[in-house]
């Protein structure tokens, strides 16, 4: 039980970094689930409170997603229509240029919202663009911290008990 998982542990901490990037995969909590793995394997030093702290900054990470493209939005002078173009614009890159469409699609989005909103303050609407790729980066960046140091987490709590494991089987042969 313990290889499945450690395996399962290794699989999602890193379909969580993957998730990350792709907005359709739940990246921090795929990596909380291969923390859960790893803290169920009989050879585990997690302590509950580590369990409890990457819980919390993962509930802190997705809230802040959410709020952060808004905020940025308002920040850099947008209306709800920019929110929606970059929401959009999020989903339609991702399906049809998909991995740049997941990157220029919030801007874009922000962009062609905000000309819709209003077509003639375009330098508005391209700042706005820019704040929503600001928020797409920052999210990215910050999803990616918690879902890299939950990696080291697992790597660090099951690697005394993997090379162990790979010592005994060799030294079986």
């Amino acid at each position: 039980m313990d290889i499945l998982l450690s395996t399962g542990a290794f699989l999602l901490a890193l379909l969580g970094i993957a998730g990350c990037i792709v907005p359709a995969l739940p990246g921090t909590l795929l990596s909380y689930g291969g923390l859960l793995c790893a803290y169920f394997t009989s050879y585990s030093h997690m302590s509950p409170a580590a369990l409890w702290i990457w819980l919390a900054a993962c509930i802190l990470v997705s809230i802040a997603d959410y709020i952060l493209p808004a905020w940025m939005t308002k920040r850099f002078g947008g209306s709800r229509a920019g929110s929606i173009g970059a929401t959009v614009g999020v989903f339609v890159g991702f399906f049809f240029l998909p991995p740049v469409g997941i990157i220029l699609g919030p801007f874009l989005g922000a962009v062609i919202g905000e000309l819709l909103h209003d077509n003639t303050d375009r330098a508005r609407a391209l700042r706005v663009g820019f704040g929503s790729f600001l928020s797409f980066i920052v999210g990215t960046g910050i999803k990616l911290i918690v879902s890299i140091g939950i990696l080291v987490h697992v790597i660090a709590d099951t690697f005394p008990a993997v090379r162990e494991w790979v010592a005994d089987t060799i030294a079986a042969v």
